[in-house]
């Protein structure tokens, strides 16, 4: 089955369903996150108490764990329900927001990779990168590394070393196994001036993940096509960074099977 075709179907589940994708996320997003999510379809529950994360995790479809703006105890609810998901077979997306940026941001990212099986990071390039390579630095949540042809192979051998899936955006968004690559060629330059754009993005991906057990690498890329279109038709409607989101939300909601599979551009799965 084709990209194009296994989004549209994915997106057609999602809203049949309303998988509940449960998020511990920061404090800046967790509207936009919520309305994004209800936009698409799906659920979203934003529970972050270490008494109630384990019972709030099992209960959900998918676990999304960001660490935008962490304190040590929403580190530790974040192992919590990472640990209850595992137990479950529920998939679990960890978004390194910042990652590189201190030591303390890197290090939490970590802990959370070393202590629950993650089964998809998504982040821009230098956020994945710095946790493998110690020398990759990251500015505030912005990308100080662009997805080279360097970058990329870096990326590939990072998940085939540790057996992650990476999701990783940009100009050109990329996602990797390992063994299989996909590049996705959706997207505004608007989407860039728009707080919470990227963890947004981690929760829709949450959702894709949830309605194809077992398949984070395709997901992935479904879920970058469907929410790169959803920028690009939104572009079209507004260049104004809030009245722009407006009609993202709009086109979250509306966007559907004929769109995606016309319009989402999308290279591989490629060896």
């Amino acid at each position: 089955m084709d990209l194009n075709t296994f989004t549209a179907q994915s997106l057609e589940r999602i809203r049949e369903n309303a998988f509940l994708v449960h998020n511990i996320t920061n404090f800046v997003v967790m509207n936009s996150t919520a309305n994004i999510l209800l936009a698409m379809g799906a659920s979203p529950v934003m529970a972050h108490a270490p008494d109630e994360v384990a019972d709030m995790a099992r209960l959900s479809s998918a676990l999304v764990l960001n660490i935008g703006t962490l304190n040590r105890p929403w580190i530790d609810a974040m192992i919590l329900a990472g640990k209850a998901a595992n137990s479950k077979g529920i998939p679990v997306i960890l978004d390194p927001v910042g990652a590189g940026a201190t030591r303390f941001r890197t290090d939490s990212a970590r802990r959370i990779l070393g202590e629950c099986r993650v089964d998809l990071i998504r982040g821009n390039a230098s956020e994945v990168l710095a946790l493998w390579d110690s020398d990759v630095s990251t500015r505030g949540v912005e990308s100080s590394l662009s997805l080279s042809d360097a970058a990329a192979d870096a990326a590939i051998a990072m998940a085939r070393e540790n057996r992650w899936v990476l999701s990783i955006s940009g100009e050109v968004d990329f996602v990797t196994d390992g063994s299989e690559t996909y590049r996705i060629r959706n997207g505004h330059r608007l989407m860039t001036r728009v707080t919470g754009m990227g963890c947004g993005l981690s929760a829709v991906t949450g959702a894709f993940c949830a309605a194809n057990p077992g398949h984070p690498a395709r997901s992935a890329a479904a879920a970058l096509g469907f929410y790169g279109l959803c920028g690009e038709k939104a572009a079209d409607i507004s260049e104004k960074p809030g009245s722009f989101f407006t009609a993202f939300l709009d086109m979250l909601y509306s966007t559907g099977s004929e769109d995606i599979v016309a319009s989402v551009r999308v290279e591989g799965p490629q060896p």
